[in-house]
């Protein structure tokens, strides 16, 4: 597993967790016919994987979650999808498993198979 896959994962539950808990969002599922599980399950589930990610990387997944509602941003043809700035050569974290951060923003990067600057 690489080191941005529990990063990945908690995001997803993270995104999913906001829209369970907005009532106007759950009334429009409910109109779609869809209705949502138990919230407790996702929240145990991030709790879970809130543990799988490494320790020194909980704070700058916490402070962007925070400040932007999202915390982990993918990058195509070296630019941040979460702030849109162009990033220098050094951001390319060179090990397809290695995190690293937007200089701009501050959002986990995650870069898409092949993607190198």
């Amino acid at each position: 597993m690489t080191a941005t896959r529990p990063l990945v994962l908690l995001h997803d539950l993270d995104l999913l967790l906001a829209e369970a808990r907005d009532a106007e969002w759950v009334a429009k599922l409910r109109r779609a016919g869809l209705i949502l599980g138990d919230v407790r399950a996702l929240e145990r589930a991030r709790a879970l994987e809130f543990e799988r990610v490494e320790p020194r990387w909980r704070p700058h997944y916490e402070r962007a979650l925070r400040r932007y509602g999202s915390a982990v941003a993918s990058v195509r043809g070296r630019v941040c999808h979460g702030c849109h700035m162009a990033l220098p050569r050094s951001a390319f974290p060179g090990e397809s498993d290695a995190v690293s951060l937007c200089e701009s923003c501050g959002r986990i990067l995650y870069w898409g198979r092949g993607e190198s600057l």
